[in-house]
């Protein structure tokens, strides 16, 4: 058995333990510890009849345990990570049974994939990257790590998306597209032309409404 611990309480990872259990129940060998969570106010409570065990210092000397990321938000998950790999743990990818991953996908670690998500064929997806329900990613694609695709969220084939980039709820990017690292796309957004990196772009055509200084995200 893998002993796990979800980093996050909140709604996302709520869905991550049900994603789990879906696992469980389709013969996955995790074992499900319990939760962390940065709010020191929530610790010693229980989540889905689970103990909220304590924040990432909890971790410590335990490296034994790998974590499941119950948080969506780039930004979020990149600050967390570097956390645990201070503390001497991974983070460990989990794909919903009821998602559909081609045999020619690789998927880096850490990664989040729930239920009915598609990716199709010849597509590298970055490590921590988070696919959310019916996400579908299209064939030849590049998809940097960090990435959060909300529920819906609709990536055609031979697209590149850059480090850290968040697709808002029914977002989507036509074929041969590119979007720049650290950029968010609104939701219900629709991107038709190639977008720089640090830009925040929205509506249908998706335009660009801000421009963030390179390293905002640190």
């Amino acid at each position: 058995m893998i002993p796990v611990v979800i980093f996050g309480t909140g709604g996302f990872g709520r869905e991550v333990h049900e994603l789990l259990e879906d696992c469980i129940q389709a013969q996955a060998n995790f074992d499900v510890v319990g939760f962390l969570d940065g709010n020191a106010r929530n610790h010693g409570s229980q989540v889905h009849g689970l103990p909220v065990l304590g924040g990432l210092e909890w971790l410590r000397d335990r490296s034994e345990l790998k974590v499941v990321l119950g948080v969506g938000g780039p930004v979020t998950k990149r600050k967390i990570v570097e956390q645990i790999r201070v503390l001497g743990n991974s983070c460990i990818t989990v794909i919903h049974p009821r998602a559909v991953i081609g045999r020619r996908v690789e998927i880096g670690e850490g990664s989040v994939v729930c239920a009915g998500t598609v990716i199709t064929t010849d597509t590298k997806i970055g490590a921590f990257s988070t696919f959310n329900l019916n996400a579908t990613i299209g064939h030849d694609s590049s998809i940097g790590p960090y990435c959060t695709f909300a529920p819906g969220a609709n990536v055609s084939g031979s697209v590149t998306v850059g480090e850290g980039t968040d697709f808002g709820t029914n977002a989507s990017i036509i074929q041969g597209v590119s979007v720049g690292e650290w950029s968010i796309i609104g939701a219900g957004a629709s991107v038709v032309k190639d977008l720089g990196p640090n830009v925040t772009a929205v509506g249908v055509p998706a335009r660009v409404i801000k421009e963030r200084e390179p390293g905002w995200h640190l």
